[in-house]
């Protein structure tokens, strides 16, 4: 029934006060429906003046001087909150003076129930207040906009619970509730009903807007986006752009490509085609491959007759089925010329074209391969004391684990920037960060996706857990969270914990089923409902994960994660980061234990992240994968003993025997298992692969460069498949040189007795007589053979310069990585390069005495890895295989027999070069695709218990990273300098760092920036409005002296109460100089709480950093949206850093962005620069030393490109596979460029060094390449196929059993490479 029967003007609705509900409750006021009563009290006429205007002072009122009072105070709470917007303190102020004075209060107001108070009177209980849709929208749009800097909110949050209309503004206010709600129940029915009470009239004066020009309503930029200026529209994201150039799917360049390439391939396969049908009309005579054509149908030696092959290597084919060696060519000529000449300098005549550099250096190698064969001991006693001096460096070994100090360059800008941030403000607060969902195994939901976490049972199970971590304590030390969580208010006051249980008070005693859902959406809806203990706003974006939405309405209560963030302080002392680091771990173990048990007994799943867990799963990694180190050395062990010792040829361990009938039978072969065997000398290829890695680690320590896991890591199975490739091509050669020359080669005499010729290839085109033996080296080959020693030599001579190519290529690309400014990276390309280098100097020197030695002891037959032992020499038999018809490898066969000439065919290399080409341009394409980044879980254990928390936090978390923006080099105690800061007054400029900060908020998409920015110099300057006499106060008697918050109200006046000039909205009369530094110092001292919400203690202590010459810096807070992506965060970045730049530009003062991830993400701005550079830079280097050391700019040219070729098929199919862009990818990218030149390095010094069949001025000379080709692929492809190759795959391959997805990454390169 309503209490106020008569609504018309002049009648009043409520008047006076009649007691509380209990003894300390606010008045309630009294119904009241006669008439108002006039103001006759000079004392209340000012009061009522000074609180609600003139207007209202000058008329009858409905209300009493105590209740002025009471709005006053009311008014007080707000006005530190919403003074900064004149129009929204003006319609607060209005609203609610008119609805307790105004003379027409029957009119708009309907006492709806009324209540006994304690002392007995009837009181208001509810009422209705009906306010017109106009005046309401009006009123609620000067407000929504205003900004409340310490919370990085909205007042709205505070004084309008965030209603996202006006209505539920106006309702949340009316709610009865203590604090800025009202006493009572105010109720704000519709007022488009045709139902209204009789006489009603909704209230609708005209509600003053934000921006209108009268200075009394006008509000700044930062709370009234009407009146900003207009930014310079933003330049498009840096990535992730999409092509603006597009036919149908593909861009531009992959169409332009695609079209010329099937033009090529289309032209070259026609005329090829017109070409045969050309030939096919005409008759031509085919020229053979031998310089006299009677002699194709010639009688051969033995009597029968002969014809040479069509295919290519027709002339190393016709004698002995393809099974000689194209190598007895150089050795014929060498040995042509005399003992002298031919065994002591044998090189000048090695190479039918003679180049100087290439002489010198195959006469270096020889001279050194005989110094090492002819003093095998003194030159391992000589390496090893090199390597013991280098290996002296281990005693400066240091491992860094810091992620910054390895992963951000120390030239870094932002790493400098972090630097300066953590000296003048601090180190960034450690997170402790945990998501608790629904376990999956334990998950009922019908779809199959993740149940909503939030339950009565959940969380009653997840108090307890929060209540242990509370009570948690540390080992050795004891410490608790107490004793490291930050305290904004300083010592004694609360921690910063975020979590859903302080919307509870970690007590859920008081709620019941439904109880605790309306709880939930209460404080999810009006965050500052229920302030945690530390006092500040807990919006559900910090503390609920994967919310979803319907119809733009977040529905909190199907909430998929839970997110529970422990803050603890940083600081630069080391002490106190040992104290958190303490009890970090013993939160993390605690976590650890709880993930075990919580599924089981409460269906739930955690994913959690400590301050230390990050360096400790890093450092984890390499302390796991010792085995897979282990078991790669023992697989290449087992391939290289087994290859090295013949056992996949006929000659090695079995052989091919045949009897009376005819028939073959294979048989062991013990002689080759126990003496043939090459363990011995495969494991000392091995550990000279550990010692180059030791050596190199020794030698880097020395000069200061700090090992990394990637170093421990990666290394180890690097070096190794580089590092075999060597022993391979060495000892492949020197059983070639044993086959010719060595004491069981076959027999240098014709079935007449005389000295066959070794040769047939005349040395010029002058000179075409056959080349003999001289006697001297007839006498030699006949009593044995060459010596070991000479053969060895030989071998480094025929192989050194390939090893030598091969190294310097390899060593430079590596060494090429040390450009990438990040210091893992560095160091790794380092120790990589010192390790490639060494091992080569090591298998050049040591190596090689070591194959003398081995050498030595199969001729004596004495059992490998047991040389105590001597097996008698076999008696030749019958059975045994004569040497002379020893047969090559399968390998072997395989490339001079079928590989070799199928591949030179002219189709097939047509055919080659088109498929080539077709990935060529598919890689282009490709790249396009490829993106920036580095996954943090590519850097860590797969099973590490952060995997799941990162993919967590792309899940779930809400909110994004804060960052500041650091202004330094502005003098803020001058006017000029506070308008370059400030944004609420009228004459801070347009674009000033808080007017821009708000202007790039608006757009998100660009800026990648959400939330209100807190500006410490505004709200400092509203602490000193003398208009909330609850701030800054000073004592009446010495204003000199400030009051602190205990002393009374009658001591005490507000600083700038009476001053000349006074406070006002221009700055005029803002303090500067000295007066400035007095009042700001105070201010970073007051305490943030409900009577001063502006103090800036709790939000601001930590913002500005001060000297005795006034503020050093000081930064504006603000965040990022939600970063889900690698793309996202550096575009957040990059984003951030044009920001500070244009603010920068237009107030002349230095400014600068700083974030937490803001030194990993650099890299990104430069990577795709530092890609081409480096890149560029390893093909051009291997094009000169190429080019140099084989003696054609030509063939350098071919190996570039087959090398470029591979760089690029390795970077399609980082498109493909998604593989991202970053210093890690490009240092596997030039380890490809490396590696790959080792492929083409041996085959192109081999075609460059083979000798040919013809001479030069017969008809076939044209098929010279395509012989020298022949002769390269089966000299050296089988030792490329089976030591380089085979090595690469098997040592690499062992990375798929790691741990670590980075090596995965980098093994998948590996094999990439390997198959191109």
């Amino acid at each position: 029934m309503s209490s106020t029967p008569h609504h018309q003007p002049g009648k009043c609705a409520i008047r006076g006060t009649c007691g509380s509900k209990g003894r300390w409750g606010p008045q309630l006021p009294c119904p009241y429906n006669g008439p108002p009563e006039e103001v006759t009290d000079n004392e209340f006429r000012s009061l009522l003046t000074s609180v609600c205007g003139p207007e209202i002072a000058e008329s009858a009122v409905c209300c009493t001087s105590e209740q002025v009072e009471t709005l006053q105070a009311n008014f007080q709470q707000a006005e530190s909150i919403i003074s900064t917007c004149p129009a929204c303190r003006n319609n607060f102020r209005s609203f609610y003076c008119t609805f307790t004075c105004s003379p027409d209060q029957s009119t708009f107001l309907d006492v709806t129930s009324t209540q006994t108070t304690s002392t007995g009177d009837v009181a208001v209980k509810s009422l209705d207040f009906y306010v017109a849709e106009k005046f309401g929208k009006g009123f609620y749009d000067s407000c929504k906009d205003v900004k409340f800097g310490a919370t990085n909110g909205y007042a709205m949050d505070l004084i309008g619970g965030g209603a996202k209309n006006w209505t539920g503004f106006l309702q949340y206010m009316g709610d009865e509730r203590p604090g800025l709600g009202s006493p009572f129940q105010i109720d704000y029915p519709p007022t488009y009903s045709s139902d209204l009470p009789n006489g009603v009239t909704p209230l609708n004066p005209p509600a003053r807007s934000c921006a209108d020009p009268d200075l009394g309503s006008r509000c700044a930029c930062v709370d009234c986006a009407d009146v900003c200026p207009a930014l310079p529209p933003p330049p498009p994201p840096p990535l992730g752009e999409p092509n603006t150039c597009n036919v149908g799917e593909l861009s531009c360049l992959s169409f332009i490509l695609v079209l010329a390439y099937s033009l090529a391939v289309f032209a070259f396969f026609s005329g090829y085609s017109w070409m045969r049908w050309k030939r096919k009309t005409r008759k031509y005579e085919r020229v053979p491959l031998s310089g006299d054509t009677s002699s194709v149908q010639a009688p051969s030696s033995n009597g029968s007759n002969h014809r040479h092959s069509r295919l290519i290597g027709a002339t190393s084919l016709s004698g002995h089925d393809g099974e000689d060696s194209t190598g007895g060519l150089s050795d014929s000529r060498i040995l042509g010329l005399g003992r002298g000449q031919s065994l002591l300098d044998p090189l000048e005549v090695l190479q039918p074209r003679h180049y100087r550099l290439n002489t010198f250096i195959r006469r270096s190698f020889y001279r050194l391969g005989r110094f090492c064969a002819k003093y095998p001991w003194v030159t391992l006693a000589m390496t090893a004391a090199f390597i013991g001096l280098l290996n002296f460096g281990w005693t400066q070994f240091q491992v860094e684990t810091d992620p910054v100090r390895l992963w951000v360059a120390k030239t870094s800008e932002t790493k400098a920037q972090k630097e300066f941030f953590d000296e003048k403000f601090g180190p960034f607060y450690r997170p402790q960060q945990i998501f608790v969902t629904s376990h999956p195994e334990h998950d009922n939901h019908p779809k199959g996706g993740v149940s909503p976490v939030l339950s009565l049972e959940h969380l009653k199970y997840w108090f307890k857990v929060e209540e242990e971590i509370r009570a948690l304590r540390s080992t050795p030390n004891g410490y608790g969270l107490e004793d490291v969580c930050f305290k904004p208010a300083g010592e004694g006051s609360p921690c910063v914990v975020q979590s859903i249980g302080a919307w509870f008070g970690y007590d859920l005693s008081r709620y019941d089923e439904d109880s605790w859902r309306e709880q939930v959406i209460a404080c999810a809806e009006r965050p500052s409902e229920c302030l945690p203990d530390y006092g500040q706003p807990l919006g559900p974006k910090y503390i609920l994960g994967g919310i979803p939405d319907t119809d733009d309405k977040k529905r909190w209560l199907d909430s998929k994660a839970l997110v529970v963030n422990y803050i603890l302080s940083n600081s630069n002392d080391p002490k106190e980061v040992a104290k958190a680091e303490e009890w970090e771990r013993a939160l993390r173990v605690y976590l650890a234990e709880q993930k075990k048990w919580v599924g089981v007994e409460a269906g739930l799943d955690i994913a959690y992240s400590t301050g230390v867990s990050l360096e400790e799963e890093l450092n984890a990694s390499t302390n796991t994968d010792f085995k897979i180190v282990a078991a790669s050395y023992v697989t290449m062990f087992l391939y290289v003993s087994i290859a090295l010792g013949g056992g996949f040829s006929n000659a090695g361990l079995w052989n091919a025997v045949g009897n009376q009938g005819g028939t073959w039978r294979s048989t062991l072969n013990l002689r080759g298992l126990f003496i043939g065997s090459k363990a011995m000398l495969g494991l000392f290829g091995i550990c000279l692969v550990l010692v180059s890695i030791s050596t190199s680690v020794g030698f880097f320590s020395m000069i200061g460069v700090k090992v990394t896991l990637i170093i421990a890591e990666v290394i180890p199975f690097l070096v190794l498949a580089v590092g075999v490739d060597n022993v391979f091509i060495l000892v492949h050669e020197l059983d070639r040189q044993n086959s010719l020359h060595g004491p069981k080669a076959a027999s240098n005499e014709d079935s007449n007795g005389n000295p066959n010729t070794l040769g047939t290839t005349p040395m010029s085109p002058s000179s075409q007589s056959h080349i003999t033996l001289d006697p001297d080296s007839q006498s030699m080959v006949r009593s044995g053979g060459l010596s070991p020693e000479e053969r060895v030599a030989r071998t480094l001579a025929k192989m050194g310069p390939s090893i030598l190519l091969s190294s310097i290529t390899e060593t430079v690309a590596f060494a090429l990585g040390a450009l990438v400014p990040m210091p893992a990276v560095r160091n790794f390309a380092l120790y990589a390069a010192g390790s490639v280098f060494l091992g080569a100097v090591l298998q050049v020197t040591a190596f090689v005495a070591a194959m003398t030695l081995d050498l030595r002891r199969e001729e004596d037959n004495r059992v490998d890895c047991l040389p105590c032992i001597k097996i008698p020499t076999k008696i030749a038999l019958p059975l045994d295989t004569p040497p002379s018809q020893r047969k090559h490898g399968v390998l072997s066969r395989f490339m001079r027999r079928y590989y070799a000439p199928f591949l030179l065919r002219p189709v097939v290399k047509g055919i080659v070069i088109a498929i080539f080409s077709g990935l060529f341009i598919a890689s282009i394409i490709s790249i396009q695709h490829i993106e920036l980044g580095l996954d943090q879980r590519l850097a860590l254990p797969s099973d590490s218990y952060l995997v799941p928390y990162f993919d967590a936090v792309d899940k779930y978390l809400e909110i994004g990273p804060p960052v500041y923006f650091v202004s330094t080099d502005v003098n803020v105690t001058t006017r000029t300098g506070q308008r370059h800061l400030c944004a609420r007054f009228t004459t801070c400029d347009d674009l000033s760092l808080a007017n821009t900060l708000e202007g790039e908020r608006k757009r998100t998409e660009s800026s990648f920036i959400a939330e209100p920015a807190a500006g410490w110099l505004d709200d400092f300057f509203q602490w000193l409005d003398p208009r909330i006499e609850s701030c800054c106060r000073v004592r009446k008697r010495d204003p000199t002296v400030f009051c602190n918050p205990r002393d009374s109200d009658r001591l005490c006046k507000p600083c700038f109460q009476d001053r000349k000039p006074e406070w006002n909205i221009t700055l005029h009369g803002m303090p500067e100089g000295e007066e400035f530094m007095r009042y700001l110092k105070q201010w970073l001292q007051s305490p943030t709480d409900e009577d001063c919400p502006l103090g800036g203690k709790a939000a601001y202590s930590t913002a500005l950093a001060l000297n005795d010459d006034g503020v050093v810096a000081s930064h504006y807070r603000t965040f990022h949206a939600p970063l889900k992506t690698q793309q996202d965060f550096i575009n957040a970045l990059a984003a951030a850093n044009r920001i500070a730049d244009d603010i920068s530009k237009r107030t002349g003062t230095t400014v600068f962005p700083y974030s937490l991830f803001y030194v990993f993400f650099e890299q990104y701005a430069h990577i795709v620069g530092i890609t081409q550079e480096i890149l560029g830079l390893g093909l051009a280097s291997v094009l000169l030393v190429t080019a140099v050391l084989l003696g054609s700019w030509r063939t350098g040219t071919i190996v570039t490109s087959v090398v470029a070729l591979t760089v690029v098929n390795v970077m399609g199919v980082m498109g493909i596979w998604g593989i991202w862009l970053n210093a890690l990818s490009l240092v596997n990218l030039v380890i490809s460029l490396g590696i790959a030149v080792e492929f083409c390095s041996h085959i192109a010094r081999a075609f460059m060094s083979a000798g040919v069949g013809l001479p030069v001025d017969h008809a076939a000379s044209g098929k010279d390449r395509d012989e020298r080709v022949w002769m390269a692929l089966g000299d050296v492809g089988p030792s490329v196929l089976s030591g380089i190759t085979f090595t690469k795959l098997i040592g690499i391959s062992v990375l798929a059993m790691t741990r670590s997805k980075l090596l995965e990454v980098s093994s998948t390169a590996y094999h990439i490479l390997s198959t191109n």
